[in-house]
């Protein structure tokens, strides 16, 4: 009981594009029983309650909304971006401090043991060692910008576009990953149905063996149909096993997405959630207000245009104001010089102002200028590649979309013919009037059915998956 606590429930508040009430069990693939009876009624109706009857076992229902609520709780790509934003937010919760001013203080104590020799201009000579004094200085330096040409005001503004991209990097990192979560989830939803149609055909090439065993028994059956009916049951039975293996294998990728432990033991739900209402207008309306690279490019544009601001405003003269509280001592303990001081004391305040004007630095304000307004320019060239290549994805996606419908909708129909042909074609064959051949003829088309309707839904949710990520709605 445990292990049913690792994952939460859905978080408050939180709205997930295209991810309905789940209760719904009902499995996708279910028999529609032939008029027929005896056998064949039995090895269906076994068949159907494979697909209709919910999960007994004790593993938990894992659904879709704890499986994203725990990949975005839990995920590292998530924390690490979380983590660099945080850099950002922390430069701007200081984004003021450049209009205060610096103050410094330096405090030094000096001791001196000299020798000193000298000749004075009447020529006298003077010397002496063991010249000994004591220094004592500190001071405090006060350093106010008033005006740089409004480039504080441009560094804090960058700060805060610094900030909002943060935010946006989130975003993105987020609807990849819920992207990458239902996609995972709903790929072992796939190989569960999967592994039912397989078990299906073992149902069908069961009752094969036996049919073929009896015939044998009472003389009207060949022993080679027997034998064919035991290898294609154990050909079943392998694949059963590689199944069970792959739906193993992509729940441990799913733990991976959502960071928990590989031990942990629960069950997906049956059935591929699907909205067939999708439309390219409301995908492609308003996607540069959605899209989390197109929001980042057109964030990068601002923070270069910022840059650039940064730069100009080094053309101005800087003004600033200056104070400085100075304290001095000095004891000697000898002089040679008469009239040196023993004991030395000065302090004092002061005040004043400064203009730095540039007139010229090797024109390397002129090239930090030619380099920002070039950094815009591409930062342009890469929004408008990236819009480009994000609406040539929306197209290529929805024709996809479109295509894997029309697709689904087909296979629908034909999987209706293909159980009514096997069912058809079984009882005929139990009957002697219909040979082996036609009978794996119509499992063969009954197990492509399965395999492309079950394809045509996970591919219709991939591609519905897509076309949500690329507007930037798979989460809100």
């Amino acid at each position: 009981m445990q292990n049913l606590q690792k994952y939460p429930r859905k978080t408050p508040g939180m709205k997930i594009n295209n991810v309905t009430s789940l209760n719904n069990r009902s499995a996708m693939l279910q028999f529609t029983p032939p008029p027929s009876k005896g056998i064949l009624v039995r090895f269906i109706l076994f068949a159907a309650s494979l697909f209709i009857i919910p999960g007994i076992h004790a593993q938990r229902m894992l659904t879709l909304e704890e499986a994203i609520a725990t990949a975005l709780q839990n995920n590292y790509d998530i924390q690490l971006s979380k983590n660099d934003s945080a850099v950002a937010a922390l430069d701007y919760s200081y984004r003021n401090a450049v209009f205060i001013p610096r103050l410094n203080g330096n405090l030094g104590t000096t001791w001196n043991n000299n020798a000193q020799k000298q000749t004075l201009a009447d020529g006298s000579k003077r010397e002496s060692k063991g010249i000994k004094s004591h220094n004592i200085a500190a001071g405090l330096a006060l350093n106010w910008t008033l005006f740089d040409g409004l480039k504080m005001f441009a560094a804090r503004d960058k700060a805060e576009e610094f900030i909002r991209l943060g935010e946006l990097t989130i975003k993105n990192q987020v609807v990849n990953t819920v992207a990458a979560v239902i996609t995972n989830y709903y790929s072992i939803v796939r190989q569960k149905q999967q592994l039912k149609a397989i078990e299906e055909q073992m149902s069908i090439n069961n009752e094969r063996v036996k049919l073929a065993q009896y015939k044998l028994d009472i003389g009207t059956g060949a022993k080679p149909d027997l034998l064919q009916s035991k290898v294609d049951l154990n050909a079943q039975k392998a694949a059963q096993l590689n199944q069970q293996t792959l739906i193993a294998q992509l729940k441990e990728q799913l733990n991976q997405s959502m960071n928990v432990a590989g031990d942990i033991s629960y069950e997906v739900l049956d059935t591929i959630i699907l909205n067939t209402q999708l439309s390219l207008v409301d995908i492609q309306n308003g996607m540069e207000k959605t899209n989390p690279l197109l929001l980042i490019a057109g964030k990068n544009i601002d923070i270069a245009r910022f840059t650039l601001k940064e730069r100009k405003a080094e053309r101005y003269p800087t003004v600033s104001f200056n104070s400085a509280y100075n304290f001095s001592r000095t004891d000697n303990k000898t002089v040679i010089n008469p009239f040196s001081p023993l004991f030395n004391q000065a302090k004092g305040f002061n005040y004043g102002f400064t203009a730095t004007i540039p007139i010229l630095n090797n024109f390397n304000t002129k090239r930090l200028i030619k380099q920002a307004q070039t950094d815009i320019q591409f930062r342009e060239l890469v929004y408008q590649n990236q819009r480009s290549q994000i609406n040539l994805s929306v197209l290529n996606a929805f024709k996809d979309y479109e295509a894997q419908k029309q697709a689904l909708k087909l296979e629908e129909e034909n999987i209706l013919l293909a159980k009514e042909n096997v069912s058809i074609i079984f009882e005929t064959y139990r009957l002697g009037a219909a040979t082996y051949i036609q009978l794996r003829e119509a499992q063969n088309s009954l197990e492509a059915a399965y395999n492309r309707l079950i394809a045509a839904r996970y591919n219709t949710k991939l591609a519905e998956t897509e076309l949500l990520r690329l507007k930037g709605e798979l989460i809100k």
